[in-house]
């Protein structure tokens, strides 16, 4: 176990406000929290599965829903910039290398209800010998967005947000290559959603989506 995974989740009852075609499609919009909090624990659960991964550290606002994941096995704290997901895991980072000073962080999506455990250990043995000392990242589906950032401290420097992955190769960080498949969806819209049923939904996203119509 050689990773402590940070997980940034919003509060469900702000996340995945593109999730658009659910009735009612507001923010306080049942189906889509259900959703939203369905994507996030299946997340975790994967992590937690990976031979690789020795802690996950979720940050959140919303101490309800951490109460949730910290009884699955994550520990959890707030997050520590408000509205900056960058600097938010910046701070988590260094938290996470107070807790366990010999695990190297890696930001991870929140919303990857496909992940396979194998597909992120994958990630993580080629995180080890692809960029042992500096950055490196997954690229989403698109090729524009990123799903996965590492770097030991103190290189850890994350750039999320519009066009992150051309940020990331100008920072100096690797894009991790092979196929990732579960780990390069991150779902936004119900059209990502849709996608990603292929490679096997979350046993919380399943039951989710069924419950909403949305695997029929």
């Amino acid at each position: 176990m050689s990773f402590a995974v940070l997980l940034p989740v919003k509060p469900p009852a702000r996340g995945k406000s593109r999730l658009v075609g659910l009735p009612g499609a507001a923010l306080s919009d049942p189906g889509r929290v259900a959703l939203a909090t369905a994507f996030a624990l299946d997340t975790a659960t994967a992590c937690l599965a990976a031979a690789s991964v020795g802690a996950v550290l979720a940050v959140t606002d919303d101490a309800l829903f951490a109460s949730s994941l910290t009884a699955l096995g994550c520990s959890a704290i707030p997050d520590g910039v408000t509205d900056d997901l960058n600097g938010s895991l910046r701070l988590a980072a260094a938290e996470a290398a107070r807790r366990w000073p010999a695990l190297r962080p890696v930001a991870l999506c929140g919303d990857l209800p496909a992940l396979r455990s194998a597909d992120l250990d994958a990630a993580l043995a080629a995180a080890l010998t692809t960029a042992p000392q500096g950055a490196c990242f997954v690229a989403d589906a698109a090729g524009t967005g990123t799903t996965l950032y590492s770097a030991p401290l103190p290189s850890f420097d994350p750039s999320y947000g519009v066009d992150s992955a051309r940020l990331h190769v100008a920072g100096g960080a690797v894009a991790l290559s092979g196929e990732l498949v579960s780990l390069r969806h991150d779902v936004d819209t119900l059209e990502d959603l849709r996608a990603a049923v292929p490679l096997g939904l979350g046993v919380r996203t399943t039951l989710a989506a069924a419950e909403l119509g949305l695997l029929g």
